[in-house]
């Protein structure tokens, strides 16, 4: 009987278990998970700190009984140590009974990433915090329970710290976010980084851009963070979410290749450089759809197509990955800011013509009520009008979701800009238009690529 051994039971590693069960009713199926939480959102996390969520079990895709249920053996509070590739054979350690070797035939390594921990002074005392996994929510939970913080520094403007904001906010506390880069949200154009400010702002939170934190100074019962251009703040508490990175340390020990940002080199078919290894989800390459080539993309969607993938692959099978596009929504108080493909500057490096052209239209028909304005911005390349991206603010109900997937399947599919218009999408008018602002955005960037060839 076959031996596949997970290390890693988040998102990759429950898919792969999964996918691999469904193939191969036979196979022996092991997944060390280095806490006792296997496949929970993080995602969800916020939510549940803003109380949005009240139960954490509900974060959970599914409970330890039903991933047991579907024949797989959970090894909790396991955490490798050591992989030795000639014998086939990880080293683990367990919290209650020590040090464990777990034997495979095939290996899936699924370990994720880990929050960055910024050379900051002060960062390690109580009151501040990190949040990647269950442990780090539950940290920050019972401390918020217990000592009732009226205020809060979020350091750090990308997805986390935007959503952790919002949550902070929603409990009651007063917040500021510090952000080095020039605007919140730089993963967004500029355009929509101010507009995210404006966001937060009309919600009562601070920002302070283009500020580096040097320093978190204990002053009484209360932090003051220090930062660049004399910046200082007090708060009750601290929350530093400034990315993530690979946990490949486990692999590289091994011998495993490494590449971008540190990550696990893995081929489409989530292979290794050594041999019956795969690995899968926020520890490993991507594979970017759109610039052919691989890139650092820790993204959940991501992992679990990855984790699928590593499953099949090693239970027997030969599939392919066919790559990630950073398909990406995040909802900031009212508001939603999606992307998908390359910006104008990304486009730019990867060797393209872009044209980046910002579009301002309403979500439905204006005679009916409560229609709102999307702003979309979509890049295009000039010479050959392929679509290489697009990026969607608007409101929270204004189904900004369904058409940065629509952007999406178009970029899947390597569909020009114009090729937006024959799509046969649906009408009704308190949904949309007959021309989608899908569409509208679309007709407006084939007007604006046409001016500078009039004479």
């Amino acid at each position: 009987m076959p031996n596949l051994l997970i290390i890693g039971g988040s998102d990759a590693g429950i898919s792969a278990a999964l996918r691999a069960r469904e193939l191969d009713p036979t196979i022996e199926i092991t997944v060390a998970v280095a806490d006792r939480y296997p496949n929970f959102s993080i995602c969800g996390l916020p939510f549940y700190l803003s109380g949005e969520v009240s139960n954490w079990r509900t974060l959970a895709h599914r409970s330890i009984k039903e991933i047991e249920r579907a024949g797989i053996h959970l090894l909790l509070d396991h955490s490798a140590t050591s992989i030795d590739v000639e014998r086939k054979e990880v080293r683990s350690t367990s919290r209650e009974d020590g040090v464990h070797r777990l034997a495979y035939d095939r290996l899936i390594i699924g370990t994720g990433a880990e929050p960055i921990r910024p050379q900051i002074d002060g960062i390690d005392q109580q009151g501040v915090f990190l949040l990647r996994w269950m442990d780090d929510a539950f940290a920050l939970h019972e401390f918020m329970a217990a000592k009732q913080p009226q205020s809060a520094v979020v350091v750090g403007g990308g997805y986390i710290g935007m959503e952790m904001a919002d949550a902070l906010t929603y409990r009651g506390l007063k917040v500021t976010v510090v952000e080095y880069a020039a605007s919140v949200l730089s993963n967004f154009d500029r355009e929509f980084g101010e507009r995210t400010r404006r966001e937060l702002e009309s919600h009562g939170v601070t920002v302070a851009t283009g500020v580096a934190v040097g320093e978190i100074e204990r002053r009484g019962h209360r932090l003051v963070v220090l930062g660049s251009n004399d910046f200082s703040v007090e708060a009750d508490l601290v929350l530093v979410a400034v990315g993530a990175r690979p946990r490949s340390e486990l692999a590289r020990s091994a011998g495993i290749e490494t590449g971008i940002n540190g990550a696990i080199k893995v081929d489409r078919f989530m292979r290794t450089n050594t041999n019956d290894i795969f690995a899968a989800g926020d520890c490993v390459e991507t594979w970017h759809r759109v610039m052919d080539r691989y890139a650092y993309l820790p993204l959940g969607t991501t992992a679990h197509k990855q984790g699928r993938i590593a499953g099949e692959n090693a239970a027997g099978g030969r599939r392919k990955f066919q790559g990630s596009l950073g398909t990406q929504a995040v909802k900031i108080f009212d508001l939603v800011f999606a992307r998908t493909g390359l910006r104008d500057s990304e486009a730019a490096t990867a060797g393209f013509h872009p044209l980046t052209v910002e579009c301002g239209v309403l979500d439905h028909k204006a005679y009916y009520p409560g229609a709102k304005k999307l702003h979309i911005r979509i890049t295009g390349d000039c010479r050959s009008h392929r679509l290489l991206g697009a990026q969607i603010v608007g409101h929270k109900q204004s189904e900004v979701s369904k058409r940065i997937d629509i952007f999406a399947s178009a970029l899947y599919n390597g569909m020009r800009v114009e090729d937006l218009n024959d799509l046969d999408l649906s009408y009704t008018p308190p949904l949309s238009s007959p021309w989608d602002p899908i569409q509208t955005s679309a007709q407006t960037w084939s007007q604006a690529v046409r001016k500078p060839h009039k004479s």
